[in-house]
C-alpha cells in the first residue's frame, strides 16, 4: 500500500555539478526536494520505487544498485539507485536520466530508510497503463513509497526548450494544483497528447502516482513551483 509520495522536478540541472555556474538558481527547488524526501523518511516504508520517464531501452524495472551518469552532459559523476550488501553492483540497463537524477536526490538526502528500485515509463504510456502500473506498485509491499520524477510544460517562454505555447501556463497550474493537492481524478485525466505537445515529461509518472495512491487516502502539500529556463517544477509531498 502507498504510505507517502514525494514529487520533483527531473532536469539534469538539479545536480550542480551539471549546472555549474548557474547551480544556484535551483537552491531553492533542491531544498524543497530534500523536504520531501523527508516526508518520506518518516512514512517508515518497507519499500521506495523511484519512478520517471524513459526511453524504450531504459522501460520497466530497474533494480537496487542500478547505475546512472551525467557524462552525457559532460560531467563524471555516477550515481547508484540505492546500495546492495558487499557494495555488489546488479547486471543491466544504465539509470534513464530522470531516475539518476532521483538516484542523485536520494544519496544527497542520506536516505538509508528502505530498499530503493527503479521503473522507467514509456512517455506515451496511456492513463489507463500508467494507473494499473502504479497499482502493481502499491502492492509491492506493506508500505510502498514513490518517489515521482517529472518536469511540467517546456513551453513557458520563447527560450524554453519547446518555445512558447500560450496553453502551457494553464496546463501547469493545473498540474500544480493537482500535486499539491493530491487530487487523483484530475491527474488522472490529464490530456496524454496536449502534455506530448508541451513537452511535459512528467505526465506518465504522475499518473503512475495517481494509480498507486487510489484508495490509499494520503494528503497533498506543495513544497515549490516554478518555471526557471521557461519549464514548470514543481515539488510535492504526500502523506
Amino acid at each position: 500500500m502507498l504510505v507517502a509520495a514525494a514529487v520533483c522536478p527531473c532536469p539534469p540541472l538539479l545536480v550542480p555539478e551539471v549546472a555549474a555556474g548557474a547551480a544556484s538558481e535551483l537552491d531553492a527547488a533542491r531544498t524543497a526536494c530534500v523536504d520531501a524526501l523527508g516526508v518520506l523518511a518518516a512514512a517508515r516504508p518497507d519499500l521506495l520505487v523511484v519512478v520517471g520517464v524513459a526511453e524504450p531501452a531504459g522501460e520497466g524495472p530497474h533494480p537496487t544498485g542500478a547505475t546512472g551518469s551525467f557524462e552525457g552532459f559532460g560531467v563524471d559523476l555516477s550515481v547508484r539507485l540505492g546500495t546492495l550488501p558487499g557494495d555488489s553492483l546488479p547486471a543491466g540497463r544504465r539509470l534513464p536520466v530522470p531516475l539518476a537524477v532521483g538516484a542523485w536526490l536520494l544519496e544527497r538526502a542520506g536516505w538509508a530508510d528502505a530498499p530503493v528500485e527503479g521503473l522507467g515509463v514509456g512517455e506515451r504510456l496511456p492513463a489507463d497503463g500508467c494507473a494499473l502500473a502504479g497499482k502493481e506498485l502499491a502492492a509491492r509491499a506493506d508500505r510502498v513509497a514513490l518517489l515521482v520524477m517529472g518536469d511540467g510544460s517546456a513551453c513557458r517562454t520563447v527560450k524554453a526548450p519547446g518555445y512558447l505555447d500560450e496553453r502551457a501556463v494553464d496546463f501547469d497550474t493545473a498540474v500544480t494544483r493537482a500535486l499539491g493537492e493530491a487530487d487523483l481524478a484530475a491527474l488522472g485525466s490529464l490530456d496524454a497528447s496536449l502534455a506530448y505537445t508541451l513537452k511535459a515529461a512528467g505526465r506518465a509518472p504522475w499518473q503512475v502516482l495517481a494509480g498507486a495512491a487510489e484508495g490509499a487516502g494520503l494528503g497533498g502539500q506543495l513544497l515549490y513551483a516554478d518555471a526557471p529556463y521557461g519549464v514548470g517544477y514543481t515539488v510535492a509531498s504526500w502523506s
